[in-house]
């Protein structure tokens, strides 16, 4: 089993009035050259604790260091078949700074010759130039922030682009190689109707990327959309309308010949995403930047949320951790595992974890099989179609 290394680029042209995610708005390239030689120094330190690691995941091999990287108790290792540049807004990265976060990376881990590596890009942020240089550094997937092919909502969002943007972006990554590209699209925006939706899930198909992901607005307390919906400027979400949305999904995005593999995510066969895999069947991944999250098989733990800080942070003692915790495996493995359409395997989770599913849990599970939310098939737990909708319940549960 390899692990996966997530990194972190927080800097975004203009924030969006929905996100909560760890961003700076891009002011200068000297800031986020010093961004990047921190990125880079964080990559060096947990290295030098890895080079000295023998054991590797999948040998069952435990380290008993205490040393930041290993987590003292954890897992570790240093093959790795996903590397995934997540933001933010990475491709506002230069051709010469995307190379120096990934020869370090290269350098401190094994990576495995067929690895995924993903780039998330935003319209109207890469030319024809530098995605081929990107190309030529090893980006071999590109996961684009789309939310919305209309106009009227992107502007709404505070999005830095426009429609034609994103389909023109879609065509130069066609013409610099990439066959591999992932949308993001957004389900129940303020004011959107079914028709709506149904226009963005066309305009999608027609252009036919290898993978979807599409999401259900989530409202975060802070950000300008929270203030507008409670100050009525804009209208609170509509439950009933979003599940009318999600069920048209299913139908038109399966019926186009892609798999929902996830709750969220759909792809042609073969192009499901390897790294945000690794999230939902509990591999390791080691994240790196400014708030990036690390899960070594056994604790969690997450750096800095403030640039500033994560910077100064490394530059002190060489890591920006900020909180670390042991999880509930049992439970994550569960839950996680239910939001792939494969569920979970009863035999796998009692070996790993020597007890059985209906024991351990014989009341919620009949609770919920009887509501119509689970399903018991072939040795599987999985959700039903009504489950996926009310995911969020069901996972409460498991807790």
């Amino acid at each position: 089993m390899s692990a996966g290394v997530y990194l972190h680029i927080p800097f975004c042209k203009s924030r969006c009035s929905y996100c909560d995610f760890a961003t700076d708005v891009y002011r200068d390239g000297d800031t986020v050259e010093r961004y990047v030689d921190a990125l880079i120094s964080e990559i060096v330190g947990f290295a030098r604790i890895s080079d000295e690691a023998t054991h590797v995941f999948r040998s069952g091999s435990r380290l008993s260091s205490g040393t930041p990287g290993t987590s003292g108790t954890g897992w570790n290792t240093t093959e790795t078949d996903s590397i995934y540049l997540g933001g933010g807004t990475p491709s506002l990265l230069t051709a010469g700074q995307l190379k120096g976060i990934l020869e370090a990376v290269r350098d401190k881990f094994a990576i495995v010759p067929a690895a995924e590596l993903t780039m998330e890009m935003n319209p109207a942020t890469v030319t024809l130039e530098t995605l081929r240089d990107y190309r030529s550094l090893g980006v071999n997937r590109a996961s684009v922030g789309v939310q919305t092919f209309d106009d009227i909502d992107l502007k709404r969002l505070a999005r830095g682009h426009n429609a034609e943007d994103a389909r023109t972006t879609f065509r130069t990554l066609r013409d610099a190689g990439y066959d591999n590209v992932s949308f993001d699209l957004i389900i129940g925006l303020p004011r959107q109707t079914l028709k709506d939706w149904e226009r963005n899930l066309n305009q999608a198909l027609a252009m036919e990327p290898e993978h979807l992901s599409m999401y259900l607005l989530e409202i975060h307390e802070g950000t300008p959309l929270a203030e507008q919906i409670r100050s009525e400027r804009q209208p609170p979400s509509d439950p009933e309308l979003a599940a009318e949305m999600y069920e048209l999904m299913i139908d038109k995005v399966s019926a186009a010949g892609y798999k929902q593999y996830e709750i969220s995510n759909f792809a042609k066969p073969g192009f499901e995403s390897q790294h945000n895999s690794k999230y939902w069947t509990l591999d390791p991944v080691y994240g790196f930047g400014v708030s990036a999250h690390s899960f070594d098989g056994e604790q969690r733990y997450s750096n800095n949320r403030d640039t500033a800080a994560y910077a100064l942070s490394v530059k002190e003692r060489g890591s920006a951790e900020v909180m670390r915790e042991s999880i509930d495996i049992a439970s994550e493995f569960l839950f996680l595992g239910l939001r792939l359409n494969n569920g979970v395997s009863l035999s796998d989770y009692q070996e790993r974890f020597g007890v059985d599913i209906n024991d351990k849990h014989a009341e919620e599970l009949d609770r919920l099989e009887h509501s119509g939310l689970i399903e018991f098939d072939d040795g599987r737990l999985r959700l039903t179609r009504k489950g996926m909708l009310f995911s969020n319940e069901v996972f409460a549960i498991f807790v």
